[in-house]
């Protein structure tokens, strides 16, 4: 341990801030509060996050009070590092057991951390002590982010009616989850393995491709580093037409975002649709909204997406999954954590090693065009990925069409029961 603990001081002392925090990571549950809170409170520093520098202060000089394990949890969750909160409010709440705040604190840093399971364990160790909302609210949601959906249902029957007018937005987006989880059980298994069945039941939003490389080797359906082609964003469209077909739903036009990657895509997309495209404008109903990749969207913008308009269908692309965007995709076309755009520059295998190629900068319209060409056969990948045939995609949304384009996109944090591996 104390050799782990001094690797972690070496990173912080070369001013490698992230590497620090990856070393901490399989040091929280294990390295004595004092000596983590020592290293919290230089990296705090260094990051000039003095709240959480003063928190980890108070926590090293006295790592047995309730009140500074509770400051220090709450500054790491605030702070985007909710592992190392986990420890610091586990040990409070021994203290304290019967702290519904200290719990609810608890929770939240096991949910960013995506240890639903945990959370829910958390939860119902006093189970006839939690109060209806959050904390009922909190056991169904993380029952159903850790794929538990017996908990989650019976949880749900419940929670009652909110009284305060905060939560019905809460209480809303898991009566969403647990129809939607109705339907997606009967069109797939709906298990450990069911990315689409999952995704759509989390975030309401239809995915169109599961990736055909390392389904099996850790990946179960979703990228890690993807370097995108035309081809990859005809077939996307293609899917998008399906489901708009499926559903009956008959938009009138095509509205372009902006950016030029969201120009090239919607410009493809009125194409491959057959609508005419125009400017995005919020509020504006049936209507596709076409997104290349709505986390490089500014964040004004981002923000007019999370409301419902009648008939309208917010697309995108690429959705980074380890960092979702501010607003859940009513259709995704696949699932990465990092990409290059067909148009981008990217690397490749020459003569002479690897070399870079530089972006492409043909107008938009002569790289719209380009996709609307493209082949969209699917790419073979590695043949263990399970097939995934337009046959299978249309299937899906058939069955689960009264669940679509219903309560509000907000944003899911979690990738939910199905893990993926992922670049650190």
């Amino acid at each position: 341990m104390t050799n782990e603990l001094e690797q972690a001081r070496q990173l912080l002392d070369a001013g490698d801030i992230p590497g620090t925090v990856r070393a901490l990571r399989p040091l929280a549950e294990t390295a004595p509060l004092r000596d983590l809170a020592e290293v919290v409170r230089r990296l705090s520093s260094a990051a000039g996050f003095d709240d959480l520098a003063k928190a980890a202060k108070r926590l090293a000089k006295k790592p047995e009070n309730p009140q500074a394990l509770y400051d220090f949890g709450y500054g790491c969750v605030e702070r985007g590092v909710s592992f190392l909160a986990v420890p610091a409010l586990r040990q409070a709440l021994r203290h304290v057991p019967e702290s519904s705040a200290l719990r609810v604190e608890l929770v939240s840093a096991l949910e960013r951390d995506h240890r639903h399971t945990e959370a829910v364990a958390v939860l119902t160790e006093h189970e006839a002590e939690l109060r209806p909302w959050p904390e009922g609210y909190l056991l169904v949601f993380n029952s159903l982010l850790a794929g538990d959906l017996s908990r989650a249902r019976d949880a749900a029957a419940r929670l009652p009616a909110p009284d305060d007018d905060q939560w019905e937005w809460a209480h809303d987006r898991v009566r969403s989850m647990l129809r939607r989880a109705a339907l997606a059980a009967t069109a797939g298994p709906l298990d450990g393995r069911d990315l689409r069945g999952w995704h759509y039941t989390l975030t309401g939003g239809y995915l169109g491709a599961l990736s055909p490389y390392g389904f099996a080797a850790g990946m179960t359906g979703r990228y890690a580093y993807l370097q995108d082609t035309v081809e990859q964003c005809r077939a996307g469209l293609d899917r998008l037409a399906s489901a708009l077909d499926t559903t009956g739903l008959k938009p009138r036009t095509v509205s372009l975002l902006p950016g030029r990657a969201h120009h090239i895509l919607g410009l493809a997309a009125a194409e491959v649709l057959g609508l005419p495209a125009e400017p995005y404008a919020p509020g504006r109903t049936d209507t596709v909204v076409v997104a290349y990749d709505l986390g490089a969207l500014d964040d004004e913008v981002a923000v007019t997406l999370r409301e419902r308009v009648d008939g309208q269908v917010l697309y995108e692309h690429a959705t980074r999954w380890t960092d979702p965007p501010l607003a859940n995709a009513d259709m995704s076309a696949l699932l990465c954590q990092f990409v290059v755009e067909p148009w981008g520059p990217k690397l490749r295998h020459g003569e002479n090693g690897t070399e870079e190629v530089p972006a492409d900068t043909r107008s938009e319209a002569e790289l719209a065009a380009e996709i609307v060409r493209a082949d969209p056969a699917p790419d073979p990948g590695d043949g263990e990925t399970p097939p995934d045939p337009d046959e299978a995609f249309a299937a899906f949304v058939a069955v689960t069409a009264d669940g679509w384009l219903t309560g509000t996109r907000i944003r899911l944090g979690s990738p939910g029961p199905v893990g993926s591996s992922r670049f650190d």
